[in-house]
């Protein structure tokens, strides 16, 4: 009983700068997807990864965004606006430019004033650029809450400094290395938690400036795997497009599954893919691996990067890798609405 209640709970909670883009660096950029494939190594023994993303560079961004001294993230507090600045600058080291005349996208509505962060990569393509797939995930969480064993910040690690984490590292992966054909936005969303604001926010303004949005892939709660299945994460929305069967096509595993219970509680609907599903119509799904069972700490104080299984994470990121690559390289779009 008290499990369902607990699930009952969940329920409760799962639940905006100028307006053109900037210029793209002048630095030349490397024509397509030529000698990534392959080249992502997954090791063998006990999770450990080897590839682009390290468990050290991984660990590090959760340790800064799941910190005391960020007292949770809540939307317009001192903490995110340290969170905000942390993505900002590992945008400016990972060569990710502002989309608009700055990262920030004015979130004016939500009091105090909250903020999402939102850097691009121009696609390398003459014709694909104009296509843009968006990478995103919200970086608040929910600040001070009720104590627990004198403890009352609710870190937010696996909701959502997880999916921030494996944004950035895809950001770090693509600005270092310009292998997009079409355009990337990588964009992390404030107040989430306050009813997909942030998300809600940026898909409308998008939409206004007739953005070309190809796809959506967002990311949450990827810090533990799942409990008992084969595969790494499911997509929120299963069957509403091909994503999955894309998505595994070119990680040449079952990286992507099934969840059933992500329909029976409508995931797909509270998270930050559903906003540009409602505007622009096109496949927006969320990448996860809380299935219910295997992570007790939802919004709680309990919920801390020493909890996580930080090998995993850092496998989901390079596993993700050549998927990204491949939605963006390929000469068609292949990811479809059913």
């Amino acid at each position: 009983m008290n499990r369902i209640w607990g699930l009952l709970g969940l329920l409760l909670f799962w639940g905006c700068g100028t307006q053109q883009p900037t210029t793209a660096p002048s630095t030349p950029v490397p024509q397509g997807p030529e000698g990534v494939k392959g080249k992502i190594v997954m090791g063998g023994d006990g999770g450990t990864v080897s590839g682009f993303s390290a468990v050290k560079e991984v660990e590090q961004i959760m340790n800064y965004l799941a910190s005391d001294e960020l007292e949770g993230r809540d939307s317009g507090s001192k903490g995110i606006e340290k969170a905000a600045q942390f993505i900002e600058n590992h945008f400016t080291s990972s060569g990710v430019v502002p989309y608009f005349e700055t990262y920030r996208d004015t979130l004016a509505h939500v009091k105090p004033i909250s903020y999402n962060i939102v850097g691009w990569v121009p696609g390398n393509d003459p014709q694909l650029k104009e296509e843009y797939i968006l990478i995103g995930a919200h970086y608040d969480h929910i600040g001070i809450v009720a104590a627990v064993y004198s403890d009352a910040i609710a870190n937010g690690a696996n909701d959502n400094a997880s999916g921030t984490a494996t944004v950035l590292e895809l950001a770090r992966y693509f600005g270092k290395n310009r292998t997009n054909r079409r355009s990337l936005v990588f964009a992390l969303f404030s107040a989430e938690e306050r009813g997909l604001l942030g998300s809600k926010h940026l898909a409308k303004k998008l939409k206004q400036q007739q953005l070309n949005l190809y796809t959506m892939l967002n990311f949450e709660m990827t810090g533990v795997p799942m409990a008992h299945e084969s595969y790494l994460l499911y997509i929120t929305g299963y069957q509403l497009s091909n994503l999955a069967e894309v998505s595994n096509a070119y990680a040449q595993e079952k990286l992507i599954g099934y969840l059933p219970a992500s329909k029976t509680y409508q995931l797909f609907k509270r998270s930050d893919n559903y906003p540009f599903h409602k505007e622009f119509g096109v496949p927006s799904h969320t990448y996860c691996s809380f299935d219910f069972t295997n992570y007790e700490y939802y919004h709680k104080p309990g919920d801390e990067v020493g909890e996580l299984d930080l090998d995993y994470m850092t496998k989901v990121i390079n596993k993700m890798i050549p998927v990204v690559v491949g939605i963006s390289n390929a000469p068609e779009q292949e990811v479809e609405m059913n």
